[in-house]
């Protein structure tokens, strides 16, 4: 006879089972696992399972290898297999080093899982849930519509093949999704009454060839009893408990179960502390009162175990209520700073996070259940204060206070500009209020940058401005320019030094430089005009004339000199007669004293010379060597050097 049900709840030796669509599962209480294979887990490829297991074969490849393998994966990427198999980067769990079992189907169907449970790590003629999970890492693609889907049927067995359940998975579809979908599968079973070994069979009764691929992991043999039910204080109050820490934690936990005639209890605590699930001496009835005096942070769990009186004794038999979960939290800190600052007319937002529920307040009344709050949108004095901040996370409250100081905007008196003269430095009188942060820029020329009046010692004319602000309000900046011109130094340049001879006239040659200058020479004597800076002159001696170039912007004065050399007109006889009669008896030269440096030489007709005289200390006398010369007519050349005056050469005849 077929039956046609979807959904069929019935007990069996006093455990509730359920059958569904998917799996037959346990709606009762479970044990725990005797078994649990979790494939393991680390950073690479796990390694070969055990002998008898599996007779597909093992490979070390991230990818999976051909059809009739397996491998031990805690990751895949998206390539494998032409793209076609999903990627994943964890097992069933979220374990991202947990291993799953991704097996390559064979071409044909077969027998491909098998697993001993040893008697002794059973409960005889008891309940047991048998679980896996399973997903298809095929993905429905255009290009595998029509690939096999994984077919797999459960068989419990006993070690001589006496089949104690059996259980179809169907087929497991293909899908979209971007991770596997793992989907729990199994039955459930009864074990024989003389306990002996037990052997779980999986096969997979489609082909592959394409498609046909999978993914096993946490495999689980629990023991299944009848529905404990639990709570804190009264059954069914099973809401988690949240606590602050610090606190004295009391509660009462109670239980109740049908299905066990005359059971024994134990309940059990698990601090989260490392030791996992630990008896709690004494503690053997339907009722358990604890107290965890200045409660520190953490998940404090409770539950009961319970175990038939057919069964007393043996452990590996008991069943547990899902846990009663205690948690001890820490305040919700949400630390605001001591001190908060806002600028007059921008808004003030007061902030906090990690709350289920915040209160504030304030000056003048404010309130605000946000923990975004809106003070004001435009700030002003008026709110200055301090506020406080009340924020509760799981029924645990927290407190700080912030104290806001309005600072008033920023103002600045616009800057006047200034003059100097070059080399000189200046302070520029920056006249503002509230502000604290100031930033000059251009930075060259002055001593600071960053404070209100620095010293400015520019080499040349810049303008120069300053962005200020508050600590306040950075972003809140007001700004000033000037100028600061530099006035050049007046510099005079009278020129190189002038020869000219008596009765001749000099042109200097005088240059001047400087912002707003005025020039004239001193003495004026001779000058045509003094106050150009090219005058002529018709000195009839050596003089000396200084050029003055005066600032007119009272950067001073500048003086440069220059010498103006007058050479006397020689007056050169050309007749003297050196007869020893007292009267004209030497060549006199007139004015040649002004050129004591001066080469005198006398030549004869042949070029000899007879006669020379550096200077013209003593005359000629008309001798050459103490001896006197033939009268005649002589030559004579005059070398002026070092002067740069042209040499000069004439005659002279002597007469006896």
């Amino acid at each position: 006879m077929r039956l046609l049900f979807r959904f069929l709840i019935f007990f069996v030796a006093g455990s509730t089972c359920a059958i569904t669509a998917n799996a037959q599962i346990c709606t009762g209480s479970l044990g725990a696992p005797v078994v649990n294979e979790t494939f393991g887990s680390g950073s690479a490829p796990g390694g070969e399972l055990p002998d008898g297991i599996t007779n597909l074969k093992y490979i070390n490849d991230v990818c999976g290898g051909d059809d009739g393998t397996y491998a031990l994966l805690s990751s895949m990427g998206t390539s494998c297999k032409g793209a076609t198999w999903k990627s994943f980067s964890h097992d069933h769990t979220g374990d991202v080093n947990g291993y799953t079992m991704i097996i390559n189907a064979t071409d044909d169907p077969s027998l491909f899982f098998t697993y001993l449970v040893k008697g002794d790590k059973l409960c005889p003629n008891t309940t047991y849930q048998f679980a896996a999970w399973i997903a298809n890492i095929l993905r429905d693609l255009p290009q595998t519509q029509g690939y096999s889907e994984p077919n797999i049927t459960f068989s419990i067995e006993t070690a001589d093949g006496k089949v104690l359940q059996s259980f179809n998975t169907g087929n497991i579809k293909a899908d979209n999704e971007a991770d596997l979908t793992w989907k729990q599968y199994g039955t459930f079973f009864t074990t024989p009454a003389d306990g002996s070994d037990i052997v779980v069979k999986m096969t997979n009764n489609s082909a592959g060839g394409l498609g046909n691929d999978l993914a096993l992991d946490d495999i689980t043999f629990s023991p299944c009893g009848p529905l404990i039910q639990r709570g804190f204080g009264t059954i069914g109050n099973t809401a988690d408990k949240d606590n602050c820490i610090g606190d004295d934690v009391s509660y009462t936990v109670v239980a109740q179960q049908q299905g066990y005639p005359d059971p024994g209890y134990q309940w059990q605590a698990n601090k989260n502390d490392g030791n996992g699930w630990v008896n709690i001496p004494g503690a053997t009835t339907t009722s358990y009162s604890f107290n965890i005096p200045n409660a520190q942070p953490g998940l404090y769990q409770y539950r009961i175990g319970v175990l038939s009186s057919t069964n007393a004794g043996s452990e590996k038999c008991r069943i547990y209520s899902d846990p009663l979960n205690v948690y001890v939290h820490q305040l919700p800190a949400y630390p605001l700073p001591a001190n908060s600052s806002v600028c007059v007319g921008y808004p003030y937002r007061l902030y906090a996070d990690g709350g289920d529920s915040y209160l504030w307040t304030g000056p003048n009344g404010f309130t605000s259940t946000q923990h975004a709050a809106l003070v004001s949108d435009s700030a002003t004095t008026a709110i200055d204060g301090d506020y406080t901040l009340r924020i509760i996370k799981y029924g645990c409250a927290f407190f700080a206070t912030t104290t806001l100081k309005v600072y008033p905007a920023v103002t600045v008196e616009p800057l006047q500009n200034v003059s100097i003269c070059e080399g000189e430095s200046v302070l520029l009188n920056l006249k503002s209020a509230n502000a604290t942060v100031y930033k000059w820029s251009p930075s060259e020329g002055l001593d600071h940058d960053e404070i209100p009046n620095p010293r400015a010692s520019p080499s040349v004319t810049t303008t120069y401005s300053v962005s200020l602000s508050n600590d306040a309000c950075p972003y809140f900046t007001k700004s000033a320019i000037m100028t600061v011109t530099v006035r050049k130094l007046p510099v005079a340049n009278a020129g190189n030094s002038q020869r000219i001879f008596e009765g001749q006239t000099a042109k200097l040659q005088g240059t001047a430089s400087g912002d707003s200058v005025k020039y004239f020479w001193t003495p004026s004597d001779y000058l045509d005009d003094p106050n150009s800076l090219t005058p002529t002159t018709s000195v009839p001696s050596n003089i000396t004339y200084t050029l003055h170039v005066q600032s007119l912007v009272g950067c001073g004065e500048s003086t440069s000199s220059v010498f103006v050399r007058v050479y006397k007109k020689l007056s050169i006889v050309n007749t003297f007669t050196p007869n020893g009669d007292g009267i004209n008896d030497y060549w006199t030269i007139t004015n040649m004293d002004d050129y004591p440096k001066a080469t005198v030489s006398v030549f004869d007709r042949d070029g000899q010379m007879v006669f020379q005289s550096i200077g013209y200390g003593k005359p000629w006398d008309g001798t050459d060597g103490g001896k006197k010369v033939p009268p005649g007519t002589y030559y004579y050349m005059i070398d002026f050097m070092p002067e740069n005056i042209p040499r000069l050469s004439g005659w002279v005849l002597v007469v006896r």
